[in-house]
């Protein structure tokens, strides 16, 4: 059965979950230094150094302060952040929103657009609109984020045509969308780095599926072409398609660090990247372990899709 199937991923997720906050917290305790000392400064006195360790419950045995954290993520408590005092959550609240925000844009843009380029492309084999598009798909797949956000700057922002900011400057407790403008250029820059890794594996899956035997068989039986690319060709290569797309948005829960630095774009990237500096130790636990959990999650929904969009596993999924 499928939920059965979905269930035994779901519970290798979980294993996969655990692992991680479990290297998450380790990784953090190896960081150098004291993080008591990096948050207070080197003219802290030993009396508020005390009392900072106390609050961040570092003088805990190590396996207490994991398990008191693990617990805390089950109950929504993610700890308190040493550099403002306050709870991560409500730190981390509107960051999240506005990485979603634009996670969210991207997505809608480069997944359509992938998945409409690369099929074009397969039916468009050896001419003129395949070839550019492959070697401009191969050019952007090539390049790093941050060379293609920089390329869209001098381009939009500095040296061209001076249309777009090239920053994010919301005033602070604004959220980012209503400044839609803004938005434009990191959306832009996520999307052209995913999207070349659609088409690819799109047009590749597409030309394997119309040179197969029911497709042939399709076209025989008189069946219009249109019903043949729509009904019977784009389903079979969307499964193969789905895992690329999942690698992609999960590439874009961690890549989008890059980004967001990059425009000082207010989201999640850019919280961590202060955090590392700050050496706020909750906010780098709660960060990380959230982008784990959108990679995991991600992953687990593009199994699904695989499932239900390729005929062959969804009917062993059956049986």
């Amino acid at each position: 059965m499928i939920a059965r199937i979905i269930v035994k991923r779901l519970l290798v997720s979980l294993v996969i979950l655990f692992a991680v906050s479990l290297l998450v917290f380790v990784a953090t305790l190896l960081l150098p230094g004291d993080p008591a000392q990096a948050v207070l400064g080197q003219q802290a006195t030993p009396e508020r150094l005390e009392a900072l360790r106390e609050q961040m419950n570092l003088n805990d045995p190590v396996w207490q302060r994991y398990l008191s954290w693990l617990g805390g993520l089950f109950t929504g408590d993610l700890g308190y952040s040493a550099a403002t005092n306050g709870p991560v959550s409500e730190l981390l609240g509107d960051r999240i929103q506005a990485s979603l925000v634009l996670l969210g844009f991207a997505s809608l843009i480069a997944i359509p657009v992938g998945i409409l380029v690369g099929t074009f492309s397969a039916l468009k084999r050896g001419r003129a609109f395949d070839n550019v598009s492959t070697g401009f798909s191969l050019v952007l797949a090539s390049l790093p984020e941050f060379v293609i956000g920089i390329g869209l700057i001098a381009l939009l922002s500095t040296s061209v045509f001076k249309i777009l900011p090239s920053v994010t400057m919301a005033p602070p407790g604004e959220p980012v969308w209503n400044f839609p403008v803004q938005l434009i250029l990191p959306t832009l820059t996520l999307a052209l780095v995913v999207t070349p890794y659609i088409v690819r594996m799109m047009r590749a899956t597409m030309l394997e599926v119309l040179d197969s035997g029911f497709v042939e068989m399709a076209r025989l039986k008189g069946v219009p072409e249109r019903d043949v690319i729509l009904k019977h060709a784009v389903p079979h290569a969307l499964g193969p398609v789905a895992q690329v797309i999942a690698i992609q948005l999960a590439w874009m829960a961690g890549g989008v660090v890059v980004i967001e630095f990059l425009f000082r774009y207010p989201g999640i990237g850019q919280a961590l990247v202060d955090a590392v500096t700050n050496r706020d130790v909750q906010v780098v636990q709660a960060l990380s372990i959230i982008i784990a959990a959108a990679y995991i999650v991600v992953n687990l929904l593009a199994d699904l899709v695989g499932i239900l969009t390729n005929p062959k596993l969804r009917t062993e999924a059956v049986k």
